[in-house]
């Protein structure tokens, strides 16, 4: 079968690696795709928003799936327009309802069905622009840290986890009266803060079954020791040292089956990744946050350590036997760490030749993969075009040695201002 694969980052790249491995696939199209997906497969000029233009490339080259990687076009409702076209509906489409993909688009909503089924999440209070009095009120009144996130979707910036009741109203008012996140902070979710450490489980679902395919650890701040500014990820680890059975039975039973349950029972259409974002407090589970698609960099390191053909699995969640499927996984560890543009999450500069690159693209077998993050070709060399810019992901017997095996990959890879964090996973020596 065709498949076209919708995004142009780190995770595309590392779900293009995985899926050109299925004898499923026949041809791979990635829209628009990077330096790194055309290694496996045909990338297309074409913007993950553009449904029009998705449509023509399904009908010309005749697609069989369409997998969506980033969130902006669930949201927009790339399922609901794939279903609403005749000549399109016998594509199988990996992702929700925008109905259902709601869960990421609005943190209100979210908490709401968490609330209604019964899942663990912290308390909430959600404002907007004229309840400012009363969300002013209500922060002046809140124990510390307290959250404030933006209600929609805001490019993964929009969390603010205030350390004082000053810095959290200049926040809000930063947020919802100077719209610092556009009509995404048109509405402020202020939330208790949960004390613990996180981690990320990740499920394939139809809306009633699921399958849990990974679940992993990734550092969002800038600098080593988790300092610093917030940003898409700076690394990742799985598998977890705390994710024992113990633990994975409370998420299976307090979170991932009541949340599809949840689905089926409110009539939301889901066929795709859930990505839950947790809390371990204290040994038990809290969800922070639903995301309606894999994560990034954290598909760096959850596609390396599944053994299972992923074009069936969509397969399988297409046709309805999910639940039958055996998932495998590779026994070793898996870590990421990404190379990031000088003077990220600020302002970086773009264009910046990389070199070093030569001998190690992502291929199967190896024992290091690098995915490409943000990069483009200009002039027929490769370089930098984006905040981060490269994944590097490697296997290792244990999670001290897969990082040192990226780190140590990374030193041959050289762009001006490059950085990296040295310290990923550095809460679990080995």
């Amino acid at each position: 079968m065709n498949i076209l694969l919708l995004g142009s980052g780190g995770r595309e790249h590392a779900l293009a690696w995985k899926m050109s491995q299925s004898h499923h696939c026949d041809q791979l199209l990635i829209a628009p795709g990077n330096p790194g997906t055309a290694q496996f497969g045909k990338n297309i000029p074409v913007g993950v928003n553009d449904f029009e233009a998705i449509r023509t490339i399904c009908l010309e080259e005749k697609i069989g799936m369409l997998v969506v990687g980033p969130e902006d076009p669930l949201v927009n409702g790339v399922y609901d327009f794939f279903q609403n076209h005749q000549d399109l509906q016998h594509i199988t489409v990996v992702a929700p309802s925008a109905e259902a993909a709601q869960l990421e688009g609005s943190k209100a909503f979210s908490k709401k069905f968490m609330q209604r089924q019964g899942i663990p999440t912290a308390a909430y209070a959600e404002f907007t622009k004229d309840e400012f009095e009363a969300g002013k009120a209500y922060i002046a009144a809140h124990s510390l840290p307290v959250v404030l996130k933006a209600d929609g979707l805001a490019a993964g910036k929009g969390v603010i986890i205030a350390q004082t009741t000053q810095e959290a109203l200049a926040s809000f008012e930063e947020m919802i009266i100077h719209q610092q996140f556009g009509a995404a902070s048109s509405k402020v979710v202020v939330e208790e803060f949960l004390h613990g450490i996180e981690v990320s489980v990740f499920v394939l679902t139809d809306g009633k079954d699921y399958q849990i395919i990974g679940h992993a650890k990734d550092y969002k701040r800038i600098g080593e020791g988790d300092t610093g500014l917030n940003t898409g990820g700076m690394g990742c680890v799985s598998p977890v040292p705390f994710m024992d059975a113990a633990f994975m039975e409370k998420v299976t039973k307090k979170i991932i089956e009541p949340t599809v349950a949840g689905l089926d029972k409110e009539n939301l259409i889901y066929h795709g990744f859930i990505f839950f974002g947790l809390m371990n407090m204290g040994g038990e589970p809290w969800v922070i946050e639903y995301n309606c698609r894999m994560g990034d960099p954290e598909t760096e390191v959850v596609m390396p350590l599944l053994d299972t053909d992923l074009v069936s699995l969509f397969a399988a969640m297409d046709n309805g036997t999910l639940a039958d499927v055996n998932i495998n996984f590779d026994p070793r560890c898996c870590a990421t760490v990404m190379a990031v543009s000088g003077g990220y999450p600020g302002d970086y500069q773009k264009g910046i030749p990389i070199t070093g690159l030569a001998e190690l693209n992502a291929q199967k077998g190896a024992e290091t993969l690098v995915f490409h993050a943000g990069t483009k070709f200009a002039s027929d060399r490769l370089e930098t075009n984006g905040g981060r810019v490269l994944a590097v992901s490697s296997y290792g017997n244990s999670l001290t040695e897969a990082v040192q095996k990226s780190k140590a990959v990374l030193e041959k890879i050289d762009f001006e201002g490059m950085y990296f964090r040295r310290d990923i996973g550095y809460e679990f020596p080995s």
